[in-house]
């Protein structure tokens, strides 16, 4: 039998450092130790280590439960094994930051997952190939408890970099902000749960998907995939927003208000064949929407929020996609472990290779972006709004970094 557990090491005998050991066990049989954690107190930066004082910048960090903070002390990340350094350019809000502030994270961690920027340092054990200078854009791990200096809102940050995504010349940096989480959330949400056909093996062509919440930032990323990979695609969204969702390849749109009507009508639509459901909204009112619109026969649902309280049939299998587990490393979100997941890594880094492709060919094009104002600090505010529900068929971006140097 396998085992894991956490290792505490005494800290008199590690020269006054206390350390978290990785203990893998096999029937009985310890195999390895690794450090995962080094409690040694706040990780200093070359410039601290070198006498010239801390290297600190401007962050957007969790300072309590409820309370998001900017704070101008925050150390320059070091940059762990399989990790690229990264001067940011240009962030984006998502649920999940407010949500981490809120109660999901934990104070004095870093938030943020979307991000563009430049690559300052490639860390050891990096497989992409990458180097100083290149554009980049993706995902960062916010509000990581493991590691609170990971994060996207700061002007310099740490991603794991075999899961990044060149940007293609024709991209501004605010744009590609947008594509991170989105990226992500598709192919775990699609890729996986779904077991949907990659691009290049594409569906057949009467094969139909419903993307519910087609006009958040998940759900223009979803109803472009769905199509690239040879689906048919319903998907709801606002009257407002009909022609942004159409723009991006949905055949069909349709407004999910008269719930019961609309999903009826995507039953009759599909004759009773949908079988698919990739809900980009996850919430107790877009469960029952998506049943009631899949067949009788059952099918597959795949949602990217916690539904304990929704009851589904026994025809209909409900899985999870998390965006955190793309890197391959154990977290908390909020009380709940998430063990190590490297099937998510490298599914992860083959659709990163291939949206890399689809940026450039223009197949595969990022959400509205809206630029507020006021750079890290105007994040808070992009929080809020997203928080009280004041957002709708667009990311919130803001520049970070406005020098010359970075040009659109």
């Amino acid at each position: 039998m396998l085992n894991v557990q956490l290792v505490w090491m005494d800290a008199s005998t590690h020269g006054g450092r206390l350390l978290v050991l990785l203990e893998v066990w096999y029937n009985r049989s310890s195999l390895l130790r690794l450090p995962i954690v080094d409690t040694r107190g706040p990780r200093m930066s070359s410039q601290r280590q070198q006498g010239r004082g801390p290297a600190v910048q401007s962050a957007v960090i969790i300072q309590s439960p409820g309370r998001a903070a900017l704070v101008r002390d925050w150390p320059i990340p070091p940059l762990r094994e399989g990790y690229v350094r990264i001067r940011t350019v240009a962030v984006a809000v998502n649920p999940c930051d407010w949500k981490q502030v809120d109660g999901l994270g934990s104070p004095g961690t870093l938030l943020g997952c979307d991000y563009a920027g430049v690559v300052e340092e490639v860390g050891p054990g990096v497989r992409k190939p990458l180097k100083k200078g290149d554009r980049v854009c993706g995902m960062a791990h916010g509000a990581n408890t493991t590691f609170p200096e990971d994060g996207a809102f700061a002007e310099t940050i740490i991603a794991k970099a075999d899961v990044q995504m060149r940007m293609p010349d024709h991209l501004g940096f605010e744009d590609a902000a947008t594509l991170g989480v989105g990226v992500a959330t598709v192919a775990l949400g699609m890729y996986r749960n779904l077991d949907l056909a990659l691009p290049a093996r594409q569906a057949a062509g009467d094969t139909s998907i419903l993307v519910y919440g087609g006009s958040t930032a998940t759900g223009v990323m979803a109803v472009q995939f769905a199509k690239l990979s040879g689906y048919h695609v319903y998907a709801t969204c606002s009257p407002s927003n009909f022609d942004l969702v159409r723009g991006f390849g949905a055949d069909v749109v349709l407004d999910y208000h008269d719930a019961d009507a609309c999903a009826e009508r995507i039953r009759q639509l599909s004759d009773n064949a949908l079988t698919l459901v990739f809900d980009c909204i996850s919430d107790e009112a877009s469960a029952r929407f998506c049943l009631a619109a899949m067949s009788t026969w059952g099918g597959e649902y795949s949602h990217i929020n916690g539904l304990a309280s929704v009851s589904f049939p026994k025809n209909v299998r409900a899985s999870f996609a998390g965006a955190f587990t793309v890197f391959g490393e154990g977290f908390y979100y909020g009380d709940a472990w998430y063990g190590p997941e490297p099937g998510d890594q490298l599914l992860m880094e083959n659709v990163a290779w291939l949206a890399e492709d689809l940026l450039l060919s223009r197949a595969l094009r990022p959400h509205r972006a809206t630029v507020g104002r006021g750079g890290l600090r105007g994040v808070l505010d992009g929080m809020d709004r997203l928080r009280h529900g004041r957002v709708s068929g667009e990311k919130l971006v803001y520049r970070v970094d406005s020098r010359p140097a970075c040009k659109l």
